[in-house]
């Protein structure tokens, strides 16, 4: 057999790339993933400013956490169904299916008159974000070798944070000018755009069938790892809030959040096609990337979805000054992460910028949790400025090791799951923060109220809703009400930062012991032990199939190892260069 005829019989896997693509072509493939990244970045942003006005016309401050939270509850559930399902059959219809399912969100949101509708529209717009984000990485990692592909990863990461600093601004000029709804009717035309480059630029190439059993999806392990995901985010949403810590129902999600859990890893041991592979876990540079990644979305998400609730509320700004006071930070992370994009795909070196960011995201928390109600915007802008260069240094770089420790069939699962860790610590971040700042702040209200009751008992309290307020409503309540309300949002939100910043000297520690791994300089596609076991499968009995000699098998893997011939350097994890194979041979 030669080493053609070994390709074309175990295609190195859907919209793997056995020839590396034109520049050309992937810069027209590249417009595509980034006109929908910006739109689901932008999405996340824009209602940052606009939120205190949506929550206080539908009367629903009490639920305000579930408008963040129910999208990254739902995109989080689908990243590593988008992974396997992407890998096993092909990204490209998956990706304008994602694109469809977001714009059908956007339309209830649009439409919503209670709070109920908005939630359930940030769930359908969460179920297509989740695709659009994981596998707009898993198709530029299918075409372009790691070693390049840290500038096209610094980009996508400038992007979110162009995006990050626009949303802001558009969120806050929308809710001042036309009305929040228009938040979401700005996605019709974006949503177009990126269908139409999704369909005209998105020239991967079809997944060619073998002649073997069509594989299996993992519904069972899907189905539970839906149940493990929800379970952590209701018990971290409604703990201590709707419910008492050791109530029956935070109990009953705890029990059954274990349960589940043990059940998907024995589901993942055993079936064929596991929607997150337990061998990933044996991979140190996987490991540490996805627990450093999880403590590193836990601190971003639990300051970006709150913060300019609280810039709006303690400064008496509106929102489009809001907007602008989160640009540095956007600013600081679209810099830091194009330049060490550009740096690594340069130089081949990486572990210090990961290592550097997340301490530098932890002094950032410290000092954002010495906030006062008094303290001047500068000391805010400045504090944010700092946690948006740590996480320029750190995220994206943390996605490009983990993409190099696989080969391309496997890349847009172990993309997907180490986002899926990531996006839970996220969730869990705004969960939590989110949940805890909402009941602090009713009980500061409350409690307030009642000093202020005391001290004045034949005064007139202005009649409010704790559930409705909006800045407009706050900037107009007389003394000592005024004062109450913006001390209250400060002492229910700023010492939360501190319980944070543990979290991200933990993730340093962890990745302290990453390997110094090569980056490849070639596509990692299907090395020939997997590809020559795939084709005594897929024609055993075929009379016509030729049968591959020992010497023709061992050419072919000296041919197509993507990595024999890079640099044997001392210091790095020289195991690199064996863990092509794809270890779902194992099972």
């Amino acid at each position: 057999m030669t080493a053609t005829t070994s390709k074309n019989s175990a295609p190195a896997g859907p919209d793997a790339q056995t020839e590396p693509m034109a520049t050309s072509a992937i810069i027209l493939l590249f417009v595509g993933l980034m006109i929908a990244m910006f739109m689901f970045s932008l999405n996340q942003t824009v209602l940052a400013t606009a939120l205190p006005t949506i929550v206080g016309e539908l009367d629903g401050v009490d639920q305000m956490l579930w408008v963040s939270t129910a999208f990254m509850l739902a995109s989080t559930i689908m990243m590593p169904v988008y992974g396997k399902v992407g890998d096993l059959f092909g990204r490209k219809p998956l990706f304008m299916f994602a694109i469809c399912c977001f714009l059908l969100g956007s339309v209830f949101a649009l439409i919503a008159n209670e709070m109920s509708t908005l939630i359930f529209g940030r769930v359908l717009q969460g179920i297509g974000g989740g695709g659009m984000m994981i596998l707009s990485q898993s198709i530029i990692a299918s075409v372009v070798p790691a070693r390049e592909r840290g500038k096209y990863m610094g980009i996508m990461g400038s992007a979110f944070a162009v995006s990050s600093v626009a949303g802001p601004l558009i969120g806050g000029w929308l809710t001042e000018g036309p009305g929040w709804r228009w938040a979401f009717a700005i996605n019709f035309p974006l949503g177009i755009i990126a269908l139409i480059a999704a369909a005209v630029f998105l020239k991967v190439p079809k997944h060619t069938k073998g002649a073997g059993p069509r594989p299996k999806i993992d519904v069972i392990g899907m189905a539970l790892i839906s149940i493990v995901t929800s379970c952590i985010v209701l018990t971290s949403a409604w703990g201590g809030h709707d419910y008492e810590w050791g109530s029956w129902q935070i109990n009953g999600l705890i029990v059954t959040g274990i349960i589940a859990a043990v059940a998907f890893v024995f589901v993942e041991l055993k079936v064929s096609e596991p929607v997150i592979p337990m061998h990933l876990f044996t991979n140190r540079d996987f490991l540490l990337c996805t627990i450093a990644g999880l403590f590193v979305g836990i601190g971003m998400f639990g300051v970006l979805s709150y913060m300019p609730t609280y810039l709006q509320m303690v400064h008496g700004i509106d929102a489009t000054v809001a907007g602008l006071m989160m640009v540095p930070m956007m600013g600081t992370m679209l810099v830091s992460s194009t330049l060490v994009g550009f740096i690594v795909s340069r130089t081949g070196k990486y572990k210090k910028y990961p290592l550097t960011g997340i301490l530098i995201m932890a002094a950032s928390l410290v000092l954002l949790s010495q906030l006062k109600a008094e303290s001047s915007a500068w000391e805010t802008i400045g504090c944010l400025a700092l946690l948006g260069l740590g996480l320029g240094l750190s995220m994206q770089t943390l996605v490009l090791v983990v993409q190099n420790a696989f080969p391309v069939s496997m890349v847009g699962t172990a993309t997907a799951s180490n986002n899926y860790f990531r996006q839970v610590g996220a969730t869990l971040g705004m969960a939590f923060i989110g949940s805890v700042f909402t009941q602090r702040l009713m009980d500061n209200i409350k409690s307030g109220i009642t000093e202020i009751a005391k001290a004045a008992p034949h005064g007139q309290m202005p009649k409010i809703s704790s559930t409705g307020l909006t800045p407009e409503i706050v900037s107009k309540l007389p003394e000592p009400m005024h004062s109450l309300i913006i001390t209250s949002y400060n002492d229910a939100l700023v010492p939360l930062f501190l319980w944070v910043a543990p979290l991200a000297v933990l993730g340093f520690v962890f990745l302290c012991f990453l390997p110094n791994t090569p980056l490849a300089q070639t596509l990692k596609n299907e090395p020939a032990k997997r590809e020559s076991l795939d084709v005594e499968a897929e024609h055993a009995g075929a009379v016509t199939a030729p049968v591959s000699t020992p010497a023709e098998t061992s050419s072919v893997s000296v041919a197509e190892s993507p990595l024999s011939k890079e640099p044997r350097n001392d210091g790095t994890d020289h195991t690199q260069l064996t863990r092509d194979r794809d270890p779902r041979t194992d099972h």
